[in-house]
């Protein structure tokens, strides 16, 4: 048999409802709305014709990616955020609309992260990932220079810093609710996610490896507008279909978050979603839990794709017709 209805799908990865109250949700929501309204605004001068293609791409890669759960310790996984990748490659601002494009069809397709604090969501995972991965990258690049060990460095060390950067709000998050105090959930959020980052930072790093020497032009300061048609995009896209055909093989154990609930014994507040289209990313209708895995992945790597590059493109078009 190619696929065997046993093997584990993956888990669950973002805060589901309950978790965090309801003014704490809607400060969540309104540092969302100010982070991806400035990001737009911000976009209007950085967001070129021939990056739009590249949105699609990486929303697509990171998509596939973060399914790929990878054990770190103590029966512990965690996955690709994917924020500093976007962040280097296309710049903060089209990163932050990136991983927002990705973090919001997790929660509504996937039900993968509450509704009520996909803000809080958005938040950590794109707005703070992003910004924080871009100032560490931009940081380590210009005091070593332009040199390509430097892309490597700079790289790992801002893919490390947003991971924890993130798990640190939202430990911060989970202590202003009052689900857990923040001395008790931020060293373990930060402690788990720390672990969690050193993978971060080896994906970040092989995946600029091999960008920067199929596309140099696309991770030297300064030329990430530079992008190739969308023969490159659907090259791209193929890759990241690619990875889904590997999901199956996702590690089984609780991700960092998950983890820290159990332990600190707040689990029990989560919440179920009031609707399922792919829940827990098992397509429906099919027995081989797997190859319902493969399947759910594929459809939500077309439909990120096709989602960011048609807002990329949307947007694009309404910016070049104001001005």
């Amino acid at each position: 048999m190619l696929f065997s209805t046993t093997h584990p799908t993956p888990t669950p990865m973002h805060i589901p409802d309950g978790f965090l109250s309801l003014a704490v949700a809607l400060v969540g929501w309104v540092v969302a709305a100010v982070g991806v309204g400035l990001a737009l605004w911000r976009s209007r001068e950085a967001l070129g014709e021939r990056q739009v293609p590249l949105m699609g791409v990486l929303a697509a890669f990171i998509f596939a990616a973060q399914m790929l759960n990878f054990t770190v310790a103590g029966g512990t996984s965690g996955h690709l955020l994917g924020g500093a990748l976007a962040a280097i490659l296309l710049g903060p601002w089209a990163g932050i609309l990136t991983m927002t494009t990705v973090v919001a069809v997790q929660a509504l397709l996937f039900q993968d992260g509450g509704l009520l604090v996909m803000g809080a969501n958005i938040t950590n995972m794109a707005v703070i990932a992003c910004l924080v991965g871009y100032g560490v990258y931009r940081g380590v690049r210009l005091l070593v220079g332009e040199r390509r060990w430097s892309l490597l460095a700079g790289g790992f060390a801002a893919a490390w810093a947003s991971v924890v950067a993130a798990a640190a709000a939202c430990a911060i998050e989970l202590g202003f609710s009052g689900t857990s105090p923040i001395g008790v959930a931020l060293p373990a959020m930060a402690g788990i996610h720390a672990l969690i980052g050193i993978g971060e930072g080896l994906i970040t790093v092989g995946a600029l490896a091999l960008v920067s020497r199929a596309r140099p032009d696309l991770v030297e300061m300064g030329r990430a507008g530079s992008v190739g048609g969308f023969r490159w995009a659907l090259t791209g896209l193929a890759v990241a279909l690619a990875l889904t055909l590997l999901s199956p093989l996702a590690s089984p154990h609780p991700d960092g978050l998950e983890r820290v609930a159990e332990d600190l014994g707040f689990i029990e507040a989560a919440q179920e979603a009031p609707f399922e289209v792919i829940p827990d990313y098992v397509f429906p209708g099919l027995s081989n839990e797997a190859l319902a895995t493969i399947v759910a992945g594929v459809v939500g790597t077309i439909i990120v794709f096709g989602i960011a590059v048609g807002v990329a493109a949307l947007y694009r078009r309404r910016v070049a017709v104001e001005a």
